[in-house]
């Protein structure tokens, strides 16, 4: 009898087993599958996304571009696929819808909405990136569509972002501007806005109010930036923070001697007349620089440290030296460059020639200076531009692409999408792929 109760028995516990084994592993693969589809929802929070979700985060964020054109081929570098690129963007362009101020607004009713329909990435795609957050300092005047386009391929949810509108920019636009705003916690408009006049001291001061602003930020960024709403980004922000890093605490930017014929521009006082929106030279000349070392030559784009931001409104020589530079022609197009060079700013180069930085050795801007492009066999800087000039400066086409993400810096200028919006679309899938691709090499 013994011997048949537990034979029984056990004949017992194998009907449970097996009633019952079947029964677990189907509540352990319901809760396994629900965790990880928790863990795969798009989440308007900066939590890291595990590595096994960024496929499907990828597949629902990505950017490709409309159209019959291969933006993989034509970053190649394969001229037939750019011949046919240029040749769709001149009939897309008569076909094309541009976004309005007015678009826009209404978008932005439901913020959530908003995001997932453009596709912003809110979450950090890495803890590198995480624990290096960038400032930017936007300034724009007008097209909202290109401002709203370089803010999602410069956005994410770590870094902070103030935008200076022109003051005079139609109402329709601060509206649009901070209706997009509204919907991001970390970018905001500056407390101080100004009639923005080209080459006068507005310029400086739309940054600085910027500047100001950021610093009351409580984000810990490191390195700030300053874009315009021609600008677009040539770098990941991964790319961005592995640059930054490698400059070891210094700044980057154009510091170089300038020529004989820009030097008038900070030797002699101009005026700015409000009723024409013109700088004027007059016959007055300046006093000497307060700073010990002499004027250099760059433009207004920089990358700065925070150190060097916040020196700007602290160090008293520095001080002196702003205010001396508010009467003087384009001084964004010196004042930083000059800075760079004084021993006491933060991430400074020294101010002998050996120290010079053209623009092309910088990291902050890649330019094509219409008088520059050639043959780059026989010298030229670069190759001719496959857009159209403005102001002297190259409006990237199609065909510049493969040489724009061949270059080491972090934003390019100058891109119109009413130009040539292919070039932008296959940088916005480009950089896309590339976010959620890190390790890949495609070029």
């Amino acid at each position: 009898m013994p011997l048949l109760a537990h034979a029984r028995k056990n004949l017992c516990r194998g009907h449970l087993l097996r009633y019952t084994l079947p029964l677990m592993l189907l509540l352990f693969l319901t809760v396994g599958l629900k965790h990880l589809a928790i863990d795969c929802n798009q989440r308007d929070n900066n939590e890291i996304p595990i590595g096994t979700c960024m496929a499907s985060y990828y597949m629902a964020l990505n950017l490709s571009a409309p159209g019959e054109k291969n933006c993989h081929r034509i970053i190649q570098g394969d001229m037939e696929e750019v011949r046919r690129a240029l040749i769709d963007n001149l009939v897309a362009k008569k076909k094309r819808v541009i976004m309005t101020d007015e678009s826009f607004i209404n978008a932005t009713s439901d913020c959530k909405l908003f995001r997932q329909r453009r596709k912003y990435v809110m979450f950090s795609l890495s803890k590198e990136e995480q624990d290096f957050p960038i400032a930017y300092s936007m300034v724009i005047h007008d097209n909202i569509e290109m401002f709203e386009r370089l803010l999602r391929a410069i956005y994410t949810p770590h870094n902070i972002y103030c935008v200076h509108m022109d003051k005079k920019s139609p109402e329709s636009f601060h509206q649009a501007v901070r209706a997009i705003t509204s919907c991001f916690g970390n970018v905001f408009v500056a407390s101080k806005l100004v009639n923005v006049v080209y080459a006068s001291w507005r310029r400086v001061q739309a940054d600085l109010n910027c500047m100001e602003d950021l610093l009351q930020s409580k984000v810990p960024w490191k390195y700030l930036i300053n874009t315009c709403g021609t600008d677009f980004p040539i770098k990941t922000n991964a790319e961005m923070v592995k640059a930054l890093k490698s400059l070891n605490g210094h700044n980057s930017m154009e510091s170089e001697i300038p020529p004989n014929h820009k030097k008038r521009r900070w030797e002699y006082h101009f005026e700015l007349k409000e009723d024409s929106n013109n700088i004027v030279l007059t016959n007055t000349r300046k006093k000497p620089s307060p700073l010990p070392v002499p004027v250099f030559s760059g433009n207004a784009y920089i990358v700065v440290t925070r150190n060097f931001v916040n020196a700007l409104f602290v160090n008293p020589t520095v001080r002196s030296f702003i205010t001396w530079a508010k009467d003087t022609y384009s001084p964004d197009e010196y004042l930083w460059a000059t800075l760079n060079r004084f021993a006491e700013m933060p991430g400074y180069m020294p101010a002998h020639q050996k120290y010079d930085t053209s623009d092309i050795n910088a990291i902050a801007r890649l330019v094509k200076w219409e008088s520059l492009e050639g043959d780059m066999s026989k010298g030229a800087p670069y190759i001719p531009c496959s857009g159209t000039h403005r102001r002297t400066v190259c409006v990237y086409g199609t065909g510049d692409l493969n040489w724009l993400l061949q270059q080491h810096h972090l934003f390019a200028n100058k891109f119109d999408p009413k130009v040539d919006n292919n070039v932008i679309q296959c940088l916005e899938e480009y950089l896309r792929y590339k976010s959620f691709h890190q390790t890949e090499k495609l070029l």
